[in-house]
């Protein structure tokens, strides 16, 4: 009888072999249970290569471990760990290389643990890495040849390093399908995530509209969010928020936060007693160390008054009709963070002027030189768009900010009083710097204004004479060694009575302390309050809005009314 031939006899495990391949990377490349997968692989492997036992260990990323993901033959061994670089297996991950035992009792490296599980005795084995580029992903091992001396050869290690490659290409494209699967239904999810919070925002009012809001997400899903909701008589309540946090999270609490506000707003009137409501229900059923800063208000376009409360928000931006601006800083921590928390109101008359409430997405936009684009880069951006009507505004600021590299969601909402003042300009406004060398001119504005409204002769000077006292009284004493600033006129008819509005923006004065001079001291912008009261019915000073200095109220009945 003939011995077989070698060499046939290697051919025809080298055909096998690629049969093999071909079979497990078809496998691999459609699968949809990988555990099946692996398990079919490694038992062909296990068979072509005559072993007794067989099993396909997988590297745990976090860990270092490796962790028998499927066994073949009589003594599975399936979910036993290896530490890092322990036994023959671990060898080979740490090594990315081959390993081949031919007697297991001379390798120190050999890991008796399989076979105090398994009860096998092992006397023979080969082990081969399962890598993808740089990444070793496991390796195959192969347990006591069935034919022969038990012992596997160079050939059987060679056989088994390219079925364990073939298989960690196998694994590696299956993982990344897993992957793009698993990221196409984020995607989808977040993509639906994003469709309920464009809901949830209110939809651009018919121009013009007084409030105008606007919201970019810097990812799918945003944190910020507006609202604009519609009182009675007339009133127009807002809010901009600002969730901590980013990614799924953060926009559930948007939108909790988002309709709990929708829904509180048409019953709580005032902002600080609404932002009280929402920081508890936030603070007893948030996730821990999340949180909300909102700023919150209600705008009546029949009186220009903004009252707002401002929960660890972003300071709100005072825009003045003289381009003046102020802040409103926030007196109270966010929403969710303390049980128990006073809100303050601030009512601020706005006076033809206007409010921009934003998100840190917007100050926090790094310009070219890797600063803060800050309050003073928003106001510059407000005082550049300032001749637009508020939704182009808002849009222009939100396009130009856009333009810089953004850290976050970027959120803007405007509040224009200027079209109440459309409908009811007054019969005069002007805004001059605080120098004499404008008093002429104001005096023959004020004069034909007065003439204009029903004053003649002495009254009508006694009207400009009140004005030009004023006027000298800010230049001489309220701006002072501060420089020049910028006074604001404002004169228009009430009933029967002429009302003038005298505003300048430097350091707020105590009214209280502002007494006539004596008789004697007369001299121009000396008389103060007693040459004003002399010729005015009344003359007060009441509180501006915040930071925006002193401002003066002085009557006149119209004569003949």
């Amino acid at each position: 009888m003939e011995s077989p031939d070698p060499s046939a006899q290697a051919s025809e495990d080298y055909r096998e072999a690629f049969e093999l391949l071909a079979k497990m990377t078809q496998s691999f490349a459609t699968a949809m249970d990988v555990k099946t997968t692996l398990d079919a692989a490694l038992a062909s492997m296990t068979e072509l290569l005559e072993a007794d036992e067989g099993s396909l260990w997988l590297v745990e990323p976090e860990s270092g471990e490796v962790v028998c993901a499927a066994s073949v033959g009589l003594h599975p061994i399936d979910g036993l760990r290896l530490p890092p670089g322990q036994g023959i297996v671990g060898r080979s991950v740490r090594e990315c290389a081959c390993q081949k035992v031919l007697d297991v009792a001379e390798d120190p490296h050999f890991s008796s643990l399989a076979d105090e599980r398994s009860g096998v005795v092992t006397r023979s084995l080969i082990c081969s890495p399962m890598a993808f580029g740089d990444e070793v992903l496991g390796a195959v091992e192969m347990v006591n040849k069935r034919s022969g001396d038990g012992c596997f050869s160079e050939r059987d290690a060679h056989l088994l390093k390219v079925l364990a490659y073939s298989a960690g290409l196998g694994i590696a494209n299956t993982r990344l399908a897993s992957a793009k699967a698993e990221n196409e239904r984020v995607r989808h999810e977040m993509e639906l995530a994003a469709e309920i919070q464009r809901g949830l925002l209110p939809e651009a009012r018919p121009s013009p509209f007084p409030v105008y809001g606007i919201n970019i997400p810097a990812r799918t899903v945003s944190g910020d969010f507006f609202d604009i909701e519609l009182l009675e008589r007339g009133r127009i309540a807002f809010c901009l928020g600002d969730v901590s946090g980013k990614g799924m999270n953060a926009a559930l609490l948007m939108a909790k936060t988002a309709s709990l506000y929708r829904c509180l707003v048409k019953s709580i009137e005032k902002p600080g007693e609404l932002l009280e409501q929402l920081n508890a229900e936030i603070f007893e059923t948030s996730t821990r160390g999340m949180f909300v800063t909102m700023a919150a208000g209600v705008y009546d376009p029949a009186t220009g008054i903004a009252s707002i409360a401002n929960a660890g928000h972003e300071p709100p931006l005072h825009a003045t009709v003289c381009g003046q601006f102020a802040t409103i800083a926030a007196e109270a921590p966010p929403l969710g963070i303390l049980e128990d928390c006073d809100f303050l109101q601030v009512d601020l008359p706005l006076e033809g002027g206007s409010l921009i409430l934003c998100s840190d997405g917007v100050t926090e936009a790094l310009l070219d030189d890797g600063s803060y684009l800050g309050s003073d880069g928003l106001q510059n951006l407000a005082r550049r768009f300032s001749d637009l009507p508020l939704a182009e505004r808002i849009e222009a600021i939100a396009r130009e900010t856009g333009k810089l590299r953004l850290r976050d969601d970027l959120t803007l909402l405007g509040v224009s009083d200027a079209e109440r003042l459309i409908e009811s300009d007054p019969a005069m406004r002007l805004c001059f710097p605080a120098s004499a060398d404008q008093l002429s001119a104001v005096r023959k504005a004020v004069g034909e204004c007065a003439g204009a409204i029903g004053f003649a002769g002495e009254a009508a000077c006694d009207v400009v004479a009140a004005v030009d006292e004023a006027c000298q009284n800010i230049i001489r004493h309220a701006y002072g060694e501060e420089g020049m600033g910028e006074i604001e006129l404002e004169i228009d008819r009430d009933g029967d009575h002429l009302v003038i509005l005298l505003r300048d923006f430097a350091p707020p004065i105590d009214p209280s302390r502002v007494k006539p001079r004596e008789l004697s001291d007369l001299r121009p912008g000396g008389l103060g309050t007693f040459l004003m009261k002399e010729l005015m019915d009344s003359v007060e000073f009441i509180e501006p809005a915040p930071g925006c200095g002193n401002l003066l109220r002085m009557t006149k009945r119209i004569p003949g009314e």
